[in-house]
C-alpha cells in the first residue's frame, strides 16, 4: 500500500480512496426517483384493484408495494446527505417531497441523522445521535427493575419492529424536535400538511375503508423493514463500540456497520443499504455508487463484519454490550456473566 494511501496512523487514506465516487449523475439520480416513485404509485393502483379480488391479494401485494417505497425512504436518506443531486436546492425538495410520502420531516431528520453518522459506535454519545437503546451488562445490573423492564419490552421484537416504527413515523414525526426553532419548526409543519394532503386525497379517491385496507400493511410492512435495516447494521456480535476517549471515526464506520450481503432484488429495493461500511465512511457517496466504491476498493474491506440474511437473525437475540468482551450478547449470555462474577 502506498504512502498516499495510508495516512498517519496506519489506516486507509479513504478520503483519497472515495473522493471519484462523492459525485452524483442527475440522469442516475433521475433515473431512480421515476422506476421507485413510478411503480409505488402503479402498485397503489394494482392494490386497489385487487380489493375486489381478494384481500389475500392485496395482502400478498403490499410486500412489494412496501419493498418501493423502503426504496423511496432511500432517495430521501441520500438527500439528507447531500448525496442525490449536485444542488443543495434540488436536494432539498426532493427530499421534502419523498419525506411526505414516508412521513418524515426532511429539515429534522436530517439533522438528527448527521449526529447518528458523527456519534455511532461512541459508548459516551449513544443519547445524541438517535441510537437504538443499548445498555452495557454493568449499566444493566447496576439499573433499578423499572428499568431493566422497561429496557427488555424496548428490546422485544414486537415493541421495536412494529409498535415502535407506528409510533416514531405516525406519531413522533408530526412534532417538532424540541429546543428546534425557525426553519426545522416549519418544516415539520410542511410536512403534516403535505401528509394531510396526501391521506385525504386519497380517501377522496378510494373511500376511507379502501384506503386504510391498502395503506395499513404496507406502512406496517415498510416501517418493520426500515427499522430492521438500521437495527441489524449497528447490532451484531462483533460491533464497534468505544469510550469516547478511544473512539475514531474510521474504525467506528468500517466495524461499526456491516456488510449485509442481501440477494440481487431486496439489495435493489433497499437501494444498496447493506454496503453501510461504505455509506458511514463517506455519506455522500450516492446509494447507487456504494457497491463500486466497495468493490474498487479492497482496502476498504478489510475486517469489515459481513453478514448474511439467514446469519443476520441472530441479531434477534443481541441485547446488551460486554464491554470486557468486546461483543453483544444476549440475556441469555448475561445470565452465564452473572454466574462468573459470583464464583469469582
Amino acid at each position: 500500500m502506498t504512502s498516499t494511501s495510508v495516512d498517519h496512523q496506519g489506516e486507509p487514506n479513504w478520503h483519497h480512496l472515495t473522493a471519484k465516487f462523492v459525485r452524483p449523475h442527475a440522469l442516475k439520480s433521475s433515473w431512480q426517483m421515476l422506476n421507485s416513485v413510478g411503480p409505488y404509485v402503479a402498485m397503489w393502483a394494482v392494490m386497489y384493484w385487487s380489493l375486489g379480488v381478494s384481500y389475500w391479494l392485496t395482502l400478498a401485494l403490499a410486500f412489494p408495494t412496501a419493498g418501493f417505497l423502503v426504496r423511496i425512504f432511500i432517495i430521501f436518506h441520500d438527500c439528507t446527505h447531500g448525496a442525490f443531486f449536485r444542488s443543495k436546492r434540488v436536494n432539498g425538495i426532493i427530499g421534502y417531497l419523498t419525506g411526505v410520502l414516508t412521513l418524515t420531516p426532511y429539515d429534522q431528520w436530517r439533522r438528527d441523522h448527521s449526529m447518528h453518522h458523527a456519534t455511532s459506535g461512541d459508548l459516551d454519545r449513544r443519547d445524541i445521535g438517535g441510537e437504538i437503546w443499548t445498555l452495557t451488562v454493568q449499566e444493566y445490573l447496576a439499573s433499578p427493575w423499572r428499568t431493566r423492564l422497561a429496557y427488555r419490552c424496548y428490546r422485544h421484537p414486537v415493541v421495536m419492529f412494529l409498535i415502535g416504527p407506528a409510533y416514531i413515523f405516525a406519531l413522533s414525526h408530526r412534532f417538532g424536535r424540541r429546543g428546534a426553532r425557525g426553519r426545522e419548526n416549519w418544516n415539520v409543519q410542511y410536512t403534516n400538511f403535505g401528509v394531510a394532503a396526501l391521506v385525504l386525497g386519497g380517501i377522496w379517491l378510494m373511500g376511507w375503508s379502501a384506503f386504510l385496507q391498502i395503506y395499513v400493511p404496507v406502512f406496517i410492512i415498510s416501517g418493520a423493514g426500515g427499522v430492521w435495516l438500521f437495527y441489524v447494521q449497528h447490532q451484531f456480535e462483533e460491533v464497534y463500540w468505544e469510550r469516547h476517549g478511544q473512539w475514531r471515526y474510521f474504525p467506528a464506520a468500517m466495524r461499526g456497520s456491516s456488510f449485509y450481503r442481501l440477494p440481487k432484488v431486496l439489495q435493489w429495493f433497499t437501494g444498496n443499504i447493506g454496503y453501510h461500511h461504505i455509506h458511514h465512511l463517506s455519506p455522500r457517496i450516492p446509494n447507487y455508487l456504494l457497491q463500486r466504491c466497495h468493490e474498487a476498493n479492497p482496502a476498504l474491506c478489510e475486517g469489515v463484519p459481513a453478514i448474511g440474511l439467514w446469519t443476520s437473525l441472530r441479531s434477534f437475540g443481541y441485547r446488551l454490550w460486554d464491554e470486557e468482551g468486546g461483543k453483544m450478547i444476549g440475556f441469555g449470555g448475561l445470565r452465564r456473566h452473572r454466574r462468573l462474577g459470583a464464583s469469582a
